[in-house]
């Protein structure tokens, strides 16, 4: 490829180079395109005769070929859009994935107080957190990780997004945790069985694996937070989890065991189990 290349010639070559790598090849070359011109996306369908410059052309190249090594998108561009604002994102944690948003949705559509107070378990880049704060300005949200390096970038995300009323801390699940009066405690804990054969495909290959799976085919921690969320809720205070699309059931059934009433289940956008959630009212 000369280095005079066309944005239209560069990625078509692009698409050639990832082809057998990504299943989203048209889409992960024109988002390295963007982040390396600076330009929306109607802008290379607007000018694809326009020329690289070499300096664009090596950086771009370079991306691709990162890419084709496997390397997520989100990590190659060091962002990931998520509830349609914009979440910096490193190997620290997960990249949020847009499922995610299917629990942020559920949780604004709960019956909660104006002034709710809200806890995120696990929050990694802070995109649950984050992206409720956004929408509901009085909540009272605050969000853990028991990460130091994601508790940072949380941080920095919440700098970024002028969202500095969110508290973020350093917490193995609710080990920091003092209040016992949430209204909502939300969480999308690992839940993928330890061994699993996808965990070594995809972008999974380069996130923390302890972000992603957990023990007891992938229940441990979703049972954890299940059983000691009751010593934090409120009475009629909800727990609300992100899980596997096959892990719904047994999760309804062991909330209901714990005492939950109003358990239920959401789905995805692709129309798989995605979230559980039930009300905590003890008896």
């Amino acid at each position: 490829m000369t280095t005079q290349a066309t944005i239209g010639e560069a990625l078509q070559w692009a698409f050639v180079q990832l082809q057998n790598v990504s299943d989203s090849a048209n889409i992960d070359a024109e988002t390295l395109m963007q982040y390396c011109l600076g330009k929306p996306r109607s802008y290379l369908y607007a000018w694809p005769e326009r020329a690289l410059t070499q300096e664009q052309w090596k950086h771009f190249e370079q991306m691709v070929q990162r890419r084709a090594q496997g390397r997520p998108v989100a990590h190659i561009v060091g962002e990931r859009e998520f509830w349609s604002l914009p979440f910096m994102v490193n190997d620290s944690t997960l990249i949020p994935r847009p499922d995610t948003e299917i629990l942020v949705e559920t949780a604004l559509n709960l019956t909660l107080p104006d002034n709710a107070r809200v806890l995120d378990l696990g929050t990694g880049t802070g995109a649950i957190a984050l992206a409720l704060a956004s929408e509901r300005p009085q909540w009272r949200i605050t969000a853990l990780d028991k990460v130091e390096d994601a508790v940072a970038l949380a941080m920095a995300n919440r700098e970024n997004l002028g969202l500095s009323r969110v508290e973020i801390l350093q917490s193995d699940w609710f080990s920091a945790v003092k209040d016992r009066d949430f209204d909502l405690i939300v969480s999308n804990p690992p839940y993928i069985d330890e061994q699993d054969e996808h965990l070594s495909q995809g972008d999974v290959r380069f996130e923390p694996i302890s972000a992603l799976t957990a023990a007891d085919e992938g229940f441990a921690d979703l049972f954890h937070i299940a059983a000691n969320a009751r010593d934090f809720l409120r009475p009629g205070g909800f727990l609300l989890l992100e899980h596997g699309y096959a892990q719904a059931l047994a999760l309804r059934e062991r909330l209901t065991e714990l005492g939950y009433d109003k358990v239920a289940t959401v789905r995805d956008f692709g129309s798989n189990d995605r979230c559980t959630l039930g009300r905590w009212q003890p008896r």
